[in-house]
C-alpha cells in the first residue's frame, strides 16, 4: 500500500492518498459566494495532483461565520458556486469535499449581525461575548449542517466534512474547558459529544447513508482543561458507530500556544514531521474500521510514504505546503522527491488576516529577491 494507490471512502474513489486539508482561503465574496480566485485556487490543487481537495471551512449559518472572505453554504443560491468548485476539481481528476463549519464563540458578530453562540458563556471577562446556546439554538445548529450537506450533495460535491477541531463550534462542545453546561450537552464526555453525534444524524437524515461524511477532530486539545487524548480516541469510536466514513486527525486550538494546529518553525526532516503520528498509531491500535487521515507537519514524501505503508494512517493531509506549492504532489509523483519548500513561518496567514486571501509571502519575497 503506497501513497499513490487509490482508496475508496463510502463509494468515493480517490486516486491517491493525498488530501488538501481544509485551509481558510479568505477568497470568497463578502456574501460568502464563490469567486474566480477561489475556483482557480482549488483547480490548481487538482491539477497539482491532490487526490482529495477539501474546501476551507464553510459556514453553515451566518452567525457561525468566523472571518472575512469565508465561503458560505447557508443559502440555496450558494449551490451554483459549490457546483463551480466541484466541476473545477473534477475536471482534473480530483475529488471535492466541502468542510462544513460553525465558529461558535469564535464567530464574528460584526459579520453576521448576530451575537456569537456556543456551549457556554466564557469565564474570562476579557473574552469576546458569547451566549450559551438554547435548545432552539442547538436544533438550529444541527439543521443548518443537514441543509448545508444536502446543498453540497446537490451541487455535485463528492462529500462533506464536519469541522470538529481547533476550538471552533463543535470542538468547543467537546472540550470541558469551553463547555461548562449542565444537562444533556455538558459534563460527561458522552454529553459533550452529543451535539457532534446528533449533527451526523441530522446530515444523514438529509442525504442518506451512501454519501461520504468525514469528520476533522482533535486528537487532543493540548491545553489545560481541554479534551484529552483518551477522550479523543473515545469520540472517534463513537463517530464510527454514528456513521462517519472517515476521520481526519489534527490537534490543538488557537489558544494552545506552541502546540496550536499551525505550529511555526521549520521542521527537521524526517524526525520533526507528523505532529500527531503517535496519536494516529494509538487510534489504529484500537482497530477503527474507517479510513484515518493524518494532518500536521508533514513535509516530505518519505514521511508520507512511511505513514501509509506502516498503517499509521490511510491518507496524509497537507495545508501550508500546498499554499507554497500547489503542484507538490505531481512533482513528487514525477520522481522529484525533494521535500516541500514550506518553512512553516505562517507568513501565508498575514494576507489572510488583512482580508486579502491566503498566499505564500515567503515565496513571493524570494521571487522578488531573485529578480532583483
Amino acid at each position: 500500500m503506497g501513497v499513490f494507490d487509490p482508496i475508496v471512502i463510502n463509494g468515493m474513489r480517490v486516486k491517491n492518498r493525498f488530501v488538501r486539508s481544509a485551509t481558510a482561503e479568505g477568497m470568497a465574496a463578502p456574501d460568502g459566494t464563490v469567486t474566480d480566485r477561489l475556483e482557480a485556487t482549488l483547480k490548481a490543487l487538482a491539477i497539482g495532483g491532490v487526490g482529495l481537495v477539501i474546501s476551507g471551512h464553510a459556514y453553515v449559518e451566518k452567525r457561525g461565520q468566523a472571518g472575512v472572505g469565508q465561503l458560505g453554504v447557508h443559502r440555496p443560491e450558494m449551490e451554483a458556486g459549490v457546483a463551480r468548485l466541484a466541476r473545477a476539481v473534477h475536471a482534473h481528476g480530483g475529488r471535492f469535499v466541502v468542510q462544513l463549519a460553525h465558529a461558535g464563540c469564535r464567530a464574528d458578530p460584526t459579520l453576521s449581525g448576530e451575537p456569537a453562540v456556543g456551549p457556554s458563556q466564557p469565564e474570562d471577562p476579557d473574552a469576546p461575548p458569547c451566549l450559551a446556546m438554547s435548545a432552539e439554538d442547538l436544533a438550529r445548529f444541527e439543521a443548518a449542517f443537514g441543509a448545508a450537506a444536502a446543498l453540497c450533495r446537490d451541487a455535485g460535491a463528492d462529500g462533506v466534512q464536519i469541522h470538529a477541531a481547533h476550538g471552533y463550534g463543535v470542538s468547543q462542545f467537546l472540550s470541558p474547558r469551553t463547555n461548562r453546561r449542565l444537562g444533556a450537552y455538558g459534563g460527561a464526555l458522552a454529553n459533550r459529544a452529543r451535539l457532534l453525534l446528533e449533527t451526523i444524524g441530522a446530515i444523514r437524515g438529509r442525504i442518506g447513508n451512501s454519501y461520504p461524511v468525514l469528520v476533522k477532530i482533535n486528537c487532543e486539545d493540548f491545553i489545560e482543561g481541554g479534551m484529552t487524548a483518551e477522550e479523543g480516541r473515545q469520540v472517534v469510536s463513537w463517530l464510527e458507530a454514528a456513521g462517519a466514513d472517515a476521520v481526519e486527525l489534527s490537534g490543538g486550538t488557537l489558544d494552545s500556544g506552541k502546540l496550536a494546529p499551525v505550529r511555526p518553525g521549520k521542521l527537521a526532516i524526517p524526525d520533526g514531521e507528523a505532529y500527531y503520528r503517535e496519536q494516529a498509531a494509538a487510534l489504529k491500535a484500537q482497530r477503527i474500521g474507517i479510513p484515518l487521515i493524518l494532518v500536521g507537519g508533514i513535509r516530505s514524501l518519505e514521511t508520507a510514504q512511511d505513514i501509509v505503508a506502516s498503517g499509521t494512517a490511510d491518507m496524509v493531509a497537507l495545508s501550508r505546503p500546498l499554499i507554497r506549492e500547489p503542484g507538490l504532489i505531481a512533482r513528487w509523483q514525477s520522481g522529484d522527491a525533494a521535500p516541500s519548500a514550506c518553512v512553516s513561518d505562517n507568513a501565508c496567514f498575514v494576507p489572510l488576516r488583512r482580508g486579502e486571501g491566503v498566499s505564500c509571502l515567503t515565496e513571493i519575497r524570494e521571487k522578488r529577491r531573485r529578480a532583483s
